[in-house]
């Protein structure tokens, strides 16, 4: 019986590509899944709950912004145990514990039922699904083509969300919002299975190399395992949680981190109403002009590739000047043509901001303790995400306009913006040959 178990727990499928493809291309399915519960989508489908249940409004949007700081509180750990697990269990937790939230969700009667249901679901499968244990997975499975493989997990969130907000509104309209979470969350359920088959920690688990590289013949340098981490090839350098959280360019990422979250979720939130108030477009329009901005998050491996030459750092410089001055240009916007012409260059640059944050941390402190130290960073990200919600409509409660908010989301994207400029990677105090000994 143990023989049979241990079996079925180490075979794999032989594919004829790099395997990292494959546990890259089902960490995608549960992001879709994952998605369900997230603040865009939240915000997409409310009117279908809304109108059925004649709940408070706020009563979802409280549920998102509380699932989103309390995933911010589990991201942390979740990226300690990505380190030293992988993905091979995490994920399906993430999938399981979604799929029951989704389920109940169904079949909730009451708004602290939504609410619990709901924040349960987003806490987890934000750090399992969508955020830290998926991205530790790429970087330990991809070397040099690392930041392709991170655009990858980058763009999983924002077109799902297009496509679940589709098919929401069609089942919908075949049955109701109920059965709609229901089946999200039996397909959820189901992905648990694959997800135990076929993901692994690490490729030199399975005999493999980051990238499908050739293991170096017997006495040349490479990649191997020592009490249990793996030590890095030569050229590259890979720090402990405790000496990157030592630096200051950590902070400071952690920080630009902050910034541009605090800054683009409280404009993001706010889009669509300032646009049909203040700039004479229809509802429709306006979140016409959300939608293009959110699909052109497509851009990020575009910027993946960009990232390799300019290195990401650079790239965050670059793409938080231009929101800057589109963010700005928004306080002239008074045309339909403006208003697409504003989300083009939003989509175009911000979008990729949080996946090149996260190849900078990859770029500076390697991979082997990438999990924990993504996972400290998510916090400033989930603050300054719940943060950014809140701002717009207490700045329109009280003056009666989005000026304030405009500002203040240009004054966060430049003061990142100068903050990453500054933040060069750090030098590593501690011979590397000396931790592989």
């Amino acid at each position: 019986m143990a023989s049979s178990l241990s079996a079925f727990l180490n075979w794999r499928p032989n594919t004829p590509f790099y395997y990292g493809w494959l546990v890259l291309g089902l960490s995608g399915a549960g992001a879709f899944v994952a998605t369900a519960v997230a603040g865009v989508v939240l915000g997409g489908v409310q009117s279908f709950i809304l109108e059925d249940t004649l709940w408070p409004r706020t009563s979802i949007g409280l549920a998102s912004s509380c699932g989103v700081w309390l995933s911010g509180v589990l991201a942390p750990f979740a990226g300690r145990l990505a380190d030293r697990y992988g993905p091979r269990w995490l994920m399906p937790i993430g999938v399981i514990v979604l799929g029951v939230s989704l389920v109940a969700i169904g079949g909730v009667h009451t708004a602290w039922q939504f609410f619990l249901a709901a924040v349960i679901g987003r806490a987890v499968s934000q750090p399992f699904l969508i955020g830290v244990v998926p991205r530790t997975m790429a970087v330990n499975f991809f070397n040099r083509r690392r930041n392709i493989a991170l655009a990858l997990t980058g763009i999983y969130r924002p077109i799902s969300g297009a496509l679940i907000i589709q098919a929401f509104a069609l089942i919908t309209l075949l049955a109701d919002w109920r059965t709609a979470f229901r089946l999200l969350g039996f397909f959820s359920l189901f992905l648990a299975i694959p997800m135990i088959i076929i993901m692994r920690r690490r490729p030199e688990d399975i005999g493999l190399l980051p990238d499908g590289a050739r293991p170096p013949a017997p006495g040349q340098s490479g990649q191997g395992s020592a009490r249990g981490r793996t030590v890095p090839a030569e050229g590259e350098i890979s720090w402990t949680s405790r000496e990157a959280m030592r630096t200051k360019a950590f902070w400071m990422v952690s920080m630009v981190a902050f910034l541009n979250v605090t800054g683009s979720s409280g404009l993001g939130f706010s889009l669509v109403p300032y646009l049909h108030e203040f700039a004479g477009l229809t509802t429709p329009q306006a979140a016409g002009v959300l939608s293009v901005s959110t699909f052109l998050a497509l851009s990020s491996l575009v910027w993946g590739q960009v990232a390799g030459k300019l290195t990401p750092r650079w790239c965050i410089v670059a793409a938080m000047a231009v929101s800057t001055l589109a963010t700005l240009a928004l306080l002239e916007v008074n045309s339909l043509a403006a208003a697409y012409a504003y989300g083009v260059f939003w989509g175009l640059f911000h979008s990729a901001l949080e996946v090149l944050m996260y190849m900078v941390l990859a770029d500076y402190f390697g991979r082997n303790s990438y999990g924990a130290i993504a996972g400290a960073m998510r916090p400033f990200e989930a603050g300054g995400l719940g943060l950014g919600q809140i701002v717009g409509p207490v700045v329109y409660d009280l003056t009666g306009s989005y000026t304030i908010l405009i500002l203040f989301s240009a004054a966060a994207q430049a003061s990142g913006m100068v903050l990453m400029a500054v933040a060069r990677r750090p030098e590593r105090r501690a011979p590397l040959a000396a931790e592989a000994a």
